[in-house]
């Protein structure tokens, strides 16, 4: 995608799971670990996007696989990550991607709502950790890497449900850090400025809030997913090997 350029040896073979992994950042983060010759199987409902995404990676020595699961579901989480590790063996890296940043007003939110916003953007997080968490620990290593959003840290407006999810992600991190560093298990959370995909420039991102975005951002240019990706790769592999229970910010200096 022209932007990646370090090379991880550490990733070649290993055994790779992106929730969300169909479109935007998600899709950059399957095609970075693809060409870092990873085996990488992806989580999405979006089969039109996910298809195509798979047939463009054909080509590669490691083409990734998409398989349809529906992460508010919990057993389709249990059977679908069953289904992976019979087929290919214990998961190595897992990457919680998935997430839904649907505006919302705090009058609108109605306890149903609420409860749905937590499945989509929190709750599939801990479930798809612990399906993956008993190969890990009897491997004695592994990587879990939760994509967290800068939107809490800054309090964006008419996003209370999304961002108090994604403030329990980086929670999460520290708290499944501590619970598994004794098994050599690696937690991180990376924390994703304004990223241009095509989701947020077709819904939000518009000239004026990307001239809103650019005006706060130390560095003055967009942040692409493969940035993202970028960071992703790095806390994935044994360069990283002493890095868990942190978050990693990817947005250009956005104060």
């Amino acid at each position: 995608m022209g932007i990646l350029s370090a090379s991880y040896p550490s990733l070649r073979g290993k055994r790779v799971v992106v929730t969300g992994g169909g479109s935007g950042i998600g899709a950059a983060i399957v095609d970075a670990f693809a060409r870092q010759a990873a085996r990488v199987t992806f989580l999405d409902i979006a089969d039109a996007e996910s298809k195509e995404l798979e047939r463009s990676l054909s080509d590669l020595a490691e083409p990734p696989r998409y398989v349809h699961c529906d992460l508010i579901d919990l057993a389709q989480i249990r059977s679908t990550f069953e289904r992976v590790q019979q087929e290919l063996g214990p998961i190595e890296i897992l990457v919680n991607n998935a997430a839904n940043d649907q505006r919302h007003e705090l009058k609108d939110i109605t306890p149903a709502s609420f409860d749905a916003n937590l499945a989509v953007n929190l709750r599939h997080l801990l479930f798809c950790s612990q399906a993956v968490a008993p190969g890990m620990q009897a491997a004695r290593k592994g990587a879990i890497i939760n994509l967290g959003s800068i939107s809490w840290h800054l309090g964006l407006p008419n996003l209370v449900m999304y961002e108090t999810a994604k403030a329990g992600i980086e929670g999460m991190t520290r708290a499944l850090a501590r619970d598994l560093g004794s098994d050599g298990i690696r937690v991180n959370c990376v924390i994703p400025g304004g990223i241009r995909t095509p989701r947020q420039t077709r819904l939000w991102h518009n000239p004026e809030e990307e001239a809103r975005m650019l005006g706060q951002q130390c560095l003055k240019e967009r942040i692409e997913p493969e940035h993202v990706a970028a960071m992703v790769l790095f806390l994935a592999s044994d360069d990283a090997r002493m890095c868990t229970g942190h978050g990693y910010f990817v947005d250009a200096g956005w104060r």
